[in-house]
């Protein structure tokens, strides 16, 4: 009966190493993977209407471009809150470095305009729905150190599945 024991014990003990490498493989894989490549998010509010439903859409990211400051105007980009650090909002690149912008401070009232270039390192971002979007408006052109990543699919809703197209003119 010891024999069978031992044994028992040896296949378990095998089984569990087998099981502890292919869970730390998965982990350091989807780590890499979301740390450095990309990652899924999730958006909603109305701030991206047409563009994004205001109900929610679950989006792929990638980081490439966002770390080495490889952005267009057009790009949808995640960042992080420059108000609230536990904030990740979704906006739409509209001026990069050296860019001129002409912008209404409220769009209910067309007779307050502002104009600023956007200042090395920095982004302007805006929403697609200016009327009710927090954007660099508010908070003033985002340093690329807080793009999190550029985002290139559309997960769900399933029957709009597919890359985001350009910027609506």
């Amino acid at each position: 009966m010891r024999s069978w024991s031992c044994s028992f014990w040896n296949i378990a003990s095998r089984q569990a190493m087998k099981s502890g490498a292919f869970l730390a493989k998965t982990y350091c894989f989807l780590h890499v993977t979301t740390n450095y490549l990309g990652f899924p998010t999730y958006c909603f509010g109305p701030s991206m209407v047409p563009t994004l439903h205001p109900l929610g859409n679950i989006l792929l990211a990638e980081r490439i471009s966002a770390r080495s400051q490889k952005l267009s105007r057009g790009d949808i980009v995640v960042f992080q809150s420059p108000e609230d650090p536990n904030k990740t909002p979704i906006k739409r690149v509209i001026g990069i470095e050296g860019d001129c912008i002409s912008f209404v401070l409220a769009p209910g009232n067309k007779d307050q305009s502002k104009t600023i270039v956007v200042p090395k390192g920095h982004v302007w971002v805006q929403g697609d729905y200016t009327h009710n979007s927090r954007d660099s408006r508010m908070f003033g052109p985002i340093p690329y150190g807080l793009v999190q990543g550029k985002v290139l699919w559309r997960v769900w809703p399933f029957q709009d599945f597919g890359p985001l197209g350009p910027a609506p003119t």
